[in-house]
């Protein structure tokens, strides 16, 4: 793909909702990878979720480094919504690498440059994965690690995938696969996206990622894991009648 000069080879995208406390210390972080990489941006995207001062931050960040993109999305109407809104924003831009992370620190963006590279060697998506050699879920409450096992030997079972881990929400994928992503209608409304994700990709050139993650929270709604659970067992039915969905 030819770029033209203003437009960067690859960009990360984050969600952000309340995240005044760790802003500092993950600008920070992001910063120093795009000075070291080079040839980045940062899509922030921020909506009604965020009740803090979140969305000040990200536009004080965008006015004085041109390199951080604020994306204002009060039209989201869940966690995927925010997603999407962030990957549209990066492909509409022409980027031939697009990272999605998680803001506060949850994810390493010192990691960035490694779901880079494993694109860059030709897979068409690559995935973070706490649970395969060298990934951690540090500081994460039992719960969580629980939680997150128990989703991907589920997944597994269920959907005939393969990953160590299907619910990270550190991910990467080149821009066609990217816009392939795009214009699949996807059932899931909360965190099950990940999963849902990995499963429709199967069939795509993939790669895994150990990451480090830490998860400060207990909190999962219980609409989340209802929603996961139907788009679960919708996938695993229409496996069953074999009309098992992928992109």
């Amino acid at each position: 793909m030819n770029h033209s000069p203003s437009i960067r080879p690859w960009a990360v995208v984050v969600p952000l909702a309340n995240e005044a406390a760790d802003f500092a210390a993950f600008a920070q972080a992001l910063g120093a990878v795009l000075d070291t990489e080079g040839g980045g941006n940062a899509y922030l995207v921020v909506d009604g979720a965020s009740k803090d001062n979140t969305r000040a931050l990200c536009d004080a960040l965008s006015a004085r480094d041109p390199r951080f993109i604020t994306v204002w999305a009060p039209e989201n109407k869940n966690v995927v919504d925010a997603y999407l809104r962030g990957f549209r924003a990066a492909y509409d831009a022409g980027h031939e690498f697009i990272v999605e992370m998680d803001a506060g620190l949850s994810h390493d963006p010192a990691q960035i440059p490694l779901f880079v590279r494993a694109l860059a060697d030709g897979n068409d998506c690559v995935f973070g994965s706490r649970f395969c050699r060298g990934g951690t879920m540090a500081d994460s409450p039992f719960f969580r690690r629980s939680l997150s096992r128990t989703g991907t030997i589920l997944a597994n079972a269920l959907l005939g995938s393969r990953l160590a881990d299907m619910t990270s929400g550190f991910e990467a994928f080149r821009h066609q696969t990217l816009g392939a992503l795009l214009a699949y209608p996807l059932r899931s409304r909360a965190h099950f996206y990940q999963t849902e994700v990995r499963y429709l990709l199967r069939h795509r050139r993939q790669a895994e990622l150990p990451i480090s993650y830490r998860a400060p929270s207990n909190s999962v709604s219980k609409k989340a894991i209802r929603n996961a659970l139907e788009t679960l067992l919708y996938y695993f039915a229409q496996r069953l009648r074999g009309r098992a969905a992928a992109i």
